[in-house]
């Protein structure tokens, strides 16, 4: 049940407040109200925003979609939404197959698109399939659609489930001072805020103490008038320098700005409410968030965006933010909006004379083309209907993209020509950049995505390049996971020491490749790290290795350790923080307590892979394969989509001796999953003894996908093997990778 938070009057507070000690008091939240009598023009400002409209409780002043009995068509069914009084309701299909009255209680959003909101008797408050497209008519709105049409009920995001579950995924981003309060035993919330939507607080934080400064400032001390955080910009004066195009930083002072908007501007994984909001001496987002790094799942191998991003993993890769810009410089953070016009933006630092259309844009001027945001920050349209620019100010580079394929913005207008007509228009352009065909960290992304084999000592060289923001780095070293190696390790020993949390946070993940021994000693300095997120993602890593520890490394390892737990255990209402649970108390040796938490994240989330993956591990640990299979079965019926499921079950057939069962469950894992080259690899070798040809043609797509020289090998035995065609043509191509002893026994068999 929401419980909503009722403000005090504020001279009832002003009273009591004046009757505490400062020494003595706790900062608590008090509600806008209090705010509008001293900052009316910034509340004024605020009213109607983003941020106020971010959630609102369904009345007739929030809703703006068409309730008036209207009907959406979809997959043949008609979906309803209609009025019961001052309540506004859906008809619409449930997880059982069968339509349902479902009551709206709460709005998320205003435009360009606007959802809603329904409440179970559990807490859970999910957001239905279909949202209002609230822009104008003539721009395609004021229309219902389905919001992820390819959706089935055992996928993640089925509205039903956990990806539009508000409690976890929405709540701490869409109110002020959200308390979660999720019962692990009935799997139940009771939720409450402060404030149903971003208010004055979620920025500013509790202003109980800002009300005590503003009625005693001369007994006050506190810089940031009673707040714990500096919202200020970072740099205070831009100046001219000989040299530069662009203003420079006189100089940078570390702010909580970016932090502050880093809390829910980014792709994270909340850690606690303890710490959250930013307070105390560290204020880092890495004490209550681990924010993603630059992935293949959420970004281009150049740092572009491909899924959603909410812009802090764009920006921190910019040269805006290694200048000292902070979100204020462009944006007002009261409306949202663009402080100054567009145009003017960016002529704020880029000296105007210095890019005028003769000399920077060639597109003619006053056009949609000829803005900066058009090269420099091109949108991509998410939800839908929702364009939003990507934050990393990207210097547009056809010749990147010729070669290792990433977007770029002159081939997405002119859709008529090609990379290689745009990289010889930008070499026309400026045949004099220090940009085009310059060493970029893409190349390493790109070599690591296609196994290439120098991809370690690149991503190695990435990793320790200064040049480099730190989330790349950071998310170089991620990627080293697959590569031990000397660089390596002279990259992962140089990170844990690093300033910057995100390179050291990114040395747990990059350190995976390491034997027990080696990785305790890599890791265990980020045990006592001052970051909380990085000193307990390193005892979750080391945890693996507990049964070879001795008693002092486990005495070092249990208070980060500690905090892992904890991590898990306020996440445990998905089903990644019960099955990180679970693995701790498997290398622990508490095995019954492991079964319980994968089967609990199984209750909760039981199209979650890896809760079955692991858990079937288990029991094959403890020589109950057949339960482990059965359990992988349970789980192909519940998340039908995997690839890993039917592979880890066929893996299982093969101890059980079903050598052609396994091989039809290798078969569907490399069918659901055609991009994974081990899939396919394991197959063409479990068919070995079935069909010659097509374990060949299985084994010739691992390596079209890994270019692994393994899969090649591989191959050419099998069409050897099996005498097949080919063969001979399959050594040739392997000459190039394998020694030639290698080769030369190959060519015997032929």
């Amino acid at each position: 049940m929401i419980i909503k938070w009722v403000s005090y009057r504020l001279w009832l507070l002003c009273i009591s407040l004046g009757l505490l000690s400062f020494s003595v008091f706790s900062a608590d939240f008090i509600g806008n109200e209090s705010c509008v009598d001293c900052h009316e023009k910034e509340v004024s400002a605020w009213q109607g925003s983003d941020h106020d409209m971010a959630m609102k409780h369904a009345d007739k002043n929030s809703v703006f979609g068409d309730f008036n009995n209207a009907t959406f068509e979809f997959e043949g069914k008609s979906n309803r939404f209609f009025r019961k009084g001052n309540e506004y309701w859906v008809n619409i299909e449930g997880p059982d197959g069968k339509f349902h009255d479902y009551k709206v209680s709460y709005t998320f959003g205003f435009e360009p698109l606007q959802q809603y909101m329904v409440e179970f008797e559990d807490g859970r408050i999910q957001l239905i399939p279909f949202a209002w497209d609230s822009r104008s008519q003539q721009a395609g709105g004021q229309r219902w659609y389905h919001l992820y049409p390819d959706m089935k009920k055992t996928d993640e995001f089925y509205w039903t489930n956990s990806g539009q579950n508000w409690n976890f995924m929405c709540a701490d981003c869409h109110s002020t001072d959200v308390k979660k309060n999720y019962d692990i035993k009935t799997d139940t919330y009771n939720t409450t805020w402060s404030e149903i939507n971003v208010s004055c607080e979620s920025c500013h934080g509790p202003a109980s103490e800002h009300l005590v400064w503003s009625n005693n400032q001369e007994g006050m001390t506190n810089q940031h008038y009673g707040f714990e955080r500096d919202l200020s910009k970072s740099v205070k004066e831009w100046v001219f320098k000989e040299g530069h195009t662009t203003r420079q930083p006189e100089a940078i002072q570390t702010t909580d700005q970016i932090t502050v908007c880093a809390q829910c501007h980014s792709r994270r994984t909340q850690l606690n409410e303890d710490q959250a909001h930013i307070k105390g001496d560290s204020k880092t987002l890495l004490d209550s968030y681990l924010p993603s790094l630059i992935t293949a799942e959420l970004y281009h191998n150049d740092g572009q965006i491909y899924d959603e991003d909410y812009v802090y993993g764009s920006f921190m890769q910019s040269k805006m933010a290694q200048k000292g810009v902070t979100c204020t410089n462009c944006h007002n953070p009261h409306t949202t909006k663009l402080d100054i016009p567009e145009e003017a933006v960016c002529a704020q630092c880029h000296i105007a004379s210095e890019y005028t259309p003769q000399k920077h844009t060639f597109h003619e001027e006053n056009t949609d083309a000829s803005k900066c945001t058009t090269c420099h920050m091109p949108e991509t349209t998410y939800m839908g209907v929702d364009a939003r620019r990507d934050h990393s100010w990207q210097i547009p580079r056809p010749d990147l993209s010729k070669n290792i394929g990433t977007p770029n913005v002159c081939t997405q207008c002119h859709e008529d020509k090609d990379d290689m007509w745009a990289d010889k228009q930008v070499g026309q352009w400026f045949p004099d950049s220090p940009y085009r065909n310059q060493q970029h960290f893409a190349v390493a992304f790109y070599a690591s995505d296609i196994n290439y084999r120098g991809a370690g000592d690149a991503l190695s060289f990435t990793a320790q390049d200064a040049k480099q923001a730190g989330i790349i780095r950071g998310s170089a070293l991620q990627r080293l996971g697959r590569y031990p190696s000397k660089n390596t390790l002279v990259a992962l020993g140089r990170a844990i020491k690093h300033e910057d949390e995100l390179i050291r946070f990114g040395a747990v993940q990059g350190s995976a490749g390491y034997e027990s021994h080696d990785r305790w000693q890599i890791l265990s300095p980020l045990l006592t790290d001052k970051v909380l997120g990085v000193r307990s993602e390193a005892a979750g890593a080391l945890v693996t290795y507990w049964a070879e520890l001795n008693p002092l490394q486990r005495d070092q390892l249990v208070p980060s350790l500690n905090e892992y737990i904890n991590s898990q255990l306020f996440n445990s209402d998905r089903g990644f923080g019960r099955t990180n649970l679970g693995n701790v108390y498997r290398s622990q040796g508490k095995l019954e307590q492991a079964e319980q938490a994968y089967l609990g994240a199984i209750k909760v989330e039981p199209y979650f892979v890896n809760s079955y993956v692991n858990l079937a591990d288990m029991y094959r640990m403890q020589g109950k394969e057949s339960k482990g299979l059965a359990l992988l079965n349970d789980g192909i019926k519940a998340q039908p989509n995997s690839g890993a499921l039917p592979y880890s079950a066929g893996l299982s057939l093969l101890r059980l001796a079903q050598k052609e069962e396994a091989s039809q469950y290798f078969k569907k894992a490399a069918e659901i999953e055609k991009q994974n080259p081990q899939y396919w690899y394991v197959y063409g070798l479990s068919m070995g003894s079935v069909d010659g040809r097509v374990a060949a043609q299985a084994l010739g797509q691992a390596f079209e996908l890994s270019t692994d020289p393994q899969h090649l090998f591989a191959q050419c035995d099998m069409l050897l093997k099996h005498d097949l065609a080919n063969a001979a043509q399959c050594i040739t191509q392997l000459e190039q990778y394998a020694p030639k002893n290698v080769i030369d026994a190959l060519k015997q068999r032929l």
